[in-house]
């Protein structure tokens, strides 16, 4: 198969080295690329090896003969890139959205009139941080919610491993169901002087007992969020076993084992951390919108919005530009 990467971040790459060491053909397309070709990505950690992708100029080279697409980049890259591939896109070519911040899809969907089928990731396949011009991953994910159906569902298995994905209830669950919104958000808050002195410090290892207290009460208000849309998500301490299979019962104690392990990395060192700056805007300030229109009473998120605003002295709100374009939810 011939996937067309959009993105080439770390989960971009890593979902790349994991698509051609199961036999497809990768090219990747990103913003900052000046030319197409043809380049060997060294991937190290959890797969190791030196793996063929070919590079394309533009969106259009990229898509050229593709039979799937991806989407993997920041969620304040996705209207840009969706912007870019829509004119594109070959009927029928679907596209795997990775993750569906801000029911991002919904937005490819009106841009392509329908004509592809586009499925919604509740998160990435794989972790991991860039290497260079490589990457480092960091693991592959043993269990991803897809929206889209059994074609899309089998398609992730197909690109990236049987019995690492299974099928998400709808969209919503699909948007909400990404851990990163509040569990970023709580690190970066309580760890906001190491951020801004630069200093190197192990994220797992500074999710303590009080950082885990606050993750699992803004977990409590995503949980209510869900269930005012009447669908069910993973909460936090589900999805830390199904992406970590780790064996603690409570959440502080399952940070504490990834790190033990080795399995953690090193937290932000800069305030244009996308820890604030997208799984905010994208994330919680998306959450507000939906309470919005179902009265649900966020206080912890709200008042969380108002004091990373406050703190990194930006209008986090104004900073998410795929909710113009959503029609109002269900």
């Amino acid at each position: 198969m011939r996937l067309a990467i959009l993105g080439d971040g770390a989960i971009a790459r890593g979902s790349a080295a994991l698509a051609v060491s199961r036999g497809h053909g990768v090219v990747q397309w990103s913003r900052g690329f000046k030319a197409g070709g043809q380049k060997t990505l060294h991937c190290e950690g959890a797969l190791k090896g030196d793996f063929p992708v070919s590079l394309a100029a533009g969106p259009k080279q990229a898509l050229d003969g593709a039979d799937a697409a991806a989407i993997i980049v920041p969620a304040n890259g996705h209207r840009f890139v969706m912007e870019a591939i829509a004119p594109h896109l070959a009927p029928g070519v679907p596209v795997l959205v990775i993750a569906a911040a801000s029911l991002s899809p919904t937005v490819l969907t009106k841009l392509t009139g329908g004509r592809n089928p586009v499925a919604a990731l509740g998160t990435t396949p794989v972790t991991g941080r860039t290497a260079g011009e490589g990457v480092r991953m960091t693991g592959i994910r043993p269990r991803v919610g897809v929206f889209g159906g059994p074609a899309m569902l089998a398609l992730a298995e197909a690109l990236w491993g049987e019995g690492h994905f299974d099928d998400a209830p709808d969209l919503i669950a699909a948007a909400l169901s990404n851990i990163n919104p509040i569990a970023h958000l709580a690190i970066a808050l309580c760890n906001v002087t190491r951020i801004e002195h630069r200093e190197s410090w192990p994220q797992y290892g500074n999710m303590t007992v009080a950082v885990c207290r606050l993750i699992e009460a803004l977990d409590d208000e995503r949980q209510a969020l869900a269930h005012a849309y009447g669908t069910s998500i993973p909460t936090a301490r589900q999805h830390f076993v199904r992406s970590n299979a780790t064996t603690a019962h409570d959440l502080a104690g399952m940070t504490a084992e990834i790190q033990a392990r080795g399995g953690g990395v090193n937290g932000p060192t800069d305030m244009d951390t996308r820890y604030i700056l997208e799984d905010v805007p994208f994330g919680l300030v998306f959450y507000q919108w939906l309470a919005r229109h179902k009265r649900v009473a966020l206080p912890l998120t709200d008042a969380s919005v108002a004091l990373a605003s406050a703190l990194w002295g930006r209008d986090l709100a104004a900073m998410n530009d795929l909710i113009p374009l959503l029609d109002p939810p269900g």
